[in-house]
């Protein structure tokens, strides 16, 4: 496995003021690729390019951006030409959950959500998929989640947006090959990150990995350059496989079940 020379590219990373954007832009700059640092916090973004020009020496550009209002991709895309900045990678990292019965749900939470894990992450990938596949070497990751594999009552629209990215993951692999691009969605597990911040269940309960273990398993499937999609940690390879094994209706049972342990705001049948 030869790892991938990011030495002379400039990569975006959405969602990169903290979690596993933050760690997604530090591997990078480590291997030398210069970032775009996208995500609505000005503040966290400027502190951590100049703490990545300092340490790895690589252009670190800030980009405040609200990813919940449409047509964000193309936005970006001419305020990168606009500084002149060519891209050979995107990382669509940002993203958010809500959690509780869909029918107590706020519509304009729901509305936001959308926005930001499916619609402008398509935005964003049609903004950058033309100049990324003319590179020859960049690489395009969308963070998808183990929630992707199966229906999750009390994250109804969380989890089927992440089925979308999944599914639209994986067609844009088989579409880039023979290209350079290396295309990858990457499903993240329980992470230690703010994603739970804003839900009203909480922290859930299980075990968590760290930011650095997930990119570092996104890295490791990239220098391979084999696979669509790739979950972080072993025991979660493996539980993508059981929904094979049992009814569509059994498994939105099990998930269901499991749901309500884990957290509190995940509803019982009446």
């Amino acid at each position: 496995m030869t790892p991938i020379d990011f030495s002379g590219q400039t990569t975006i990373v959405t969602g990169a003021s903290s979690g596993i954007g933050a760690a997604f832009a530090r591997e990078l700059a480590r291997r030398g690729s210069d970032v775009v640092l996208v995500a609505r916090r000005r503040d966290r973004l400027e502190e951590l390019a100049a703490a990545l020009r300092e340490k790895h020496d690589v252009r670190a550009v800030a980009v405040a951006l609200d990813l919940s209002e449409p047509g964000a991709g193309r936005r970006l895309a001419a305020e990168l030409t606009r500084r002149d900045l060519a891209v050979d990678g995107l990382v669509n990292n940002a993203g958010f959950g809500t959690d509780g019965a869909f029918h107590q749900e706020d519509p304009a939470r729901l509305t936001d959500e959308i926005n930001v894990n499916v619609a402008n992450l398509v935005d964003l990938t049609r903004a950058f998929i033309e100049p990324l596949r003319a590179s020859g070497r960049g690489v395009l990751v969308n963070l998808a989640s183990m929630a992707a594999y199966t229906p999750t009552p009390g994250m109804a629209a969380y989890a089927a947006g992440k089925a979308f990215v999944l599914s639209f993951t994986e067609a844009l692999w088989y579409e880039s090959r023979g290209t350079g691009l290396r295309v990858l969605s990457l499903a993240p597990g329980l992470t230690r990150t703010e994603f739970f911040d804003g839900l009203r269940g909480g922290t859930y309960r299980g075990s968590y990995q760290t930011p650095e273990q997930v990119v570092a398993t996104a890295m490791r499937a990239l220098d391979r350059g084999r696979r669509p999609s790739v979950q972080s940690g072993r025991l979660n390879a493996l539980t993508v496989r059981l929904p094979r094994l049992v009814t569509r209706r059994r498994a939105v049972l099990l998930s269901g079940t499991i749901a309500a342990r884990s957290s509190g705001a995940v509803p019982h049948p009446a």
